[in-house]
């Protein structure tokens, strides 16, 4: 007979807010798994020993959201300052501020158009030929024109990937990636900012309460899913079934550290957009938090490449193999009475963090709901997503 404990695999957003939500409305012992010596995961951030700025150790991550409960939620463990996030395209042209706005668009094309007047110009450059846009290059060129693409989409969006543009999704291109006024603030969100303390400590409240045990650099194993009356998988779901069927594709990043005096670019981020430059981006920390000040600066060069086995999964690529490859993963996991799958790498998505802390809040209240009615079966998945599984597998 399983103990009447809860195990959480993962200690990043996902699992954080899965067991204190456990903890909260449960009598139940939670045990969080970490293989890494920290918590929140690709989140962590960390202070540097050198010159003591915040480093956000896996690259760049900005907290924004529209759901006033996500917001609330994470102040309510960490003060957050306001932050609105600007990033600079380093072109073969020059630099331009992104997303494309209407300052982009007159300075690129040295114009000084008014937001009707670009608007009906971006049109003019869209290529008319295209009208079902079947790739990632054809949306673009249908929405922009060739000479915004390839000067601010092609080559970034080779590195990032791996691939051609060609090769990938006209999905990964929802919409047209231009505004028409002077809000170069990269994301358009309700909420937005930076915990005054870091992600990681933010992690450690949430993970804060006395039925919650943190155990660190240990790896939990699907061989340990006897031992607990359920468990929370929030790693990979193909390395849950040791990649029975195979390994799901994901881009990585790498990064070589900068040190410098002073302000080493600027601004947080800068993408380099040319190929021939083989690095995708720099992120420079101190501009995160701006209330605090520095004499020295870190800043990280990030390259992107295919993860091999024993690399950070950043970026699920998602391809139509990648697909069929997950609905086998998804089959295995279904019939599982006594395993959830929680998150962005157990569900094979990108999510921003907003996301996966709203995903976890609602999963969670479902998870409560059948668990206190004693429900022979428990949900396996939020419910959006198993409806999308149930919906495939009928």
């Amino acid at each position: 007979m399983p103990q009447k404990r809860f195990a959480v695999a993962g200690a990043g957003f996902s699992g954080a807010v899965v067991a204190r939500e456990l903890a909260l409305h449960t009598d139940r012992k939670i045990i969080v798994f970490d293989e890494r010596d920290h918590v929140a995961g690709n989140c962590h951030t960390a202070r540097d020993e050198s010159t003591g700025v915040m480093l956000h150790c896996y690259g760049s991550h900005i907290f924004h959201t529209d759901r006033d409960d996500v917001w609330h939620y994470v102040n309510s463990f960490v003060p957050f300052r306001p932050y609105f996030h600007r990033v600079m395209a380093h072109t073969a042209r020059g630099a331009f501020s992104l997303p494309i706005n209407l300052l982009t668009i007159n300075q690129f094309f040295g114009k000084s158009f008014s937001p009707e007047q670009a608007a009906a110009f971006i049109e003019s450059l869209g290529d008319k030929s295209i009208t079902d846009a079947h790739n990632f290059e054809e949306q673009a060129l249908r929405f922009v024109g060739r000479d915004l693409y390839e000067n601010f989409f092609y080559g970034y969006t080779k590195k990032h990937w791996g691939c051609e543009p060609r090769e990938l999704p006209a999905s990964v291109l929802k919409r047209l990636p231009v505004r028409f006024n002077y809000n170069d603030c990269y994301y358009d969100s309700a909420w937005n900012g930076i915990p005054e303390t870091g992600y990681t400590e933010l992690v450690r409240r949430i993970l804060d309460h006395p039925q919650i045990e943190v155990r660190l650099n240990e790896k939990f194993s699907p061989e340990q899913c006897g031992e607990f009356e359920h468990v929370f998988f929030t790693g990979p779901i193909d390395a849950f079934f040791n990649f029975k069927h195979g390994r799901l594709n994901y881009r990585t990043v790498t990064f070589d550290r900068i040190e410098a005096k002073g302000d080493f670019q600027g601004n947080s981020v800068v993408n380099y957009t040319e190929f021939k430059v083989p690095h995708t981006r720099i992120h420079e920390f101190k501009h995160y938090m701006r209330w605090e000040k520095h004499e020295r600066t870190v800043a990280y060069r990030e390259f992107s490449k295919a993860t091999a086995a024993g690399d950070i999964p950043y970026y699920p690529v998602r391809r139509p193999p990648d697909k069929a490859l997950l609905e086998k993963y998804y089959d295995l996991a279904w019939p599982l009475a006594s395993v959830s799958f929680v998150g962005r790498l157990a569900t094979y998505r990108y999510l921003d963090m907003d996301g996966v802390i709203a995903e976890a809040l609602d999963f969670a209240a479902d998870f409560l709901k059948s668990y206190a009615s004693k429900s022979k079966t428990l949900p396996r998945f939020t419910p959006a997503l198993a409806e999308q599984i149930r919906q495939h597998r009928v």
